[in-house]
């Protein structure tokens, strides 16, 4: 085993780790399962590909701390998480702002990932085009997210409260889909130069 290989089974292991220490106790299951739902569908495939259409470590490194982030709001729900609460406190805000770090990575990491599937697929040659399409990915699965979250609401009724987390803000979608927006630009501002070397480096450089 190669020493990326091993640091990658270790990411996975704290990653798998928290999932299964959050879902002990949180507190409330429902809300739980609904938030790190995208963990439990985004491992196996993960896990299914890394052979014949391995990411880089950049990428899986971003993917981790998304996880974990998914993972952490998940069990306390959004709206109470400790970390929150001490940004609130930090910067006298009007509510927990933990969803806002969520929604921001909602459009980092898959900006990132639609990048690296577009350049090594060869679906787009230029650089600006392969940002601008990232970034037109990442808004649509915040898009997304925001129509399941009302279908959650639909279909639960007041039960959909702490997924939703709106903690009373009206204008809560669009601040969610603008963070996104910021996350998915941020990335390709950021981060482009050193995923291109690392793809390089992978010999997985854009045909």
């Amino acid at each position: 085993m190669t020493t990326a290989e091993r640091w990658l089974a270790a990411t996975g292991l704290v990653v798998m780790s928290a999932l299964v220490v959050s879902g002990i106790a949180p507190y409330d299951r429902p809300t739980w399962l609904l938030e790190v739902a995208p963990v439990l569908i985004a491992a196996p495939i993960l896990v299914a590909t890394r052979q014949r259409f391995p990411l880089t470590g950049l990428l899986y490194l971003l993917i981790a701390l998304h996880a974990l982030v998914l993972i952490y709001g998940g069990a306390y729900t959004y709206a109470r998480v400790p970390l929150g609460f001490w940004l609130q406190d930090a910067f006298e805000l009007a509510r927990n702002p933990y969803d806002k770090i969520g929604h921001f990575m909602q459009g980092f990491v898959p900006a990132l990932l639609a990048r690296e599937i577009l350049l090594r697929g060869g679906f787009v040659n230029g650089r600006v085009m392969a940002a601008f399409l990232s970034v037109c990915v990442a808004l649509a699965i915040s898009a997304l997210y925001e129509l399941i979250e009302w279908w959650a609401a639909l279909a639960m009724g007041g039960g959909a409260h702490e997924f939703l987390g709106t903690q009373g803000d009206i204008w809560d979608t669009q601040s969610d889909m603008f963070l996104a927006l910021l996350g998915a630009t941020a990335a390709m501002l950021f981060l482009a130069r050193l995923h291109d070397r690392q793809m390089v480096a992978l010999d997985l450089s854009p045909r």
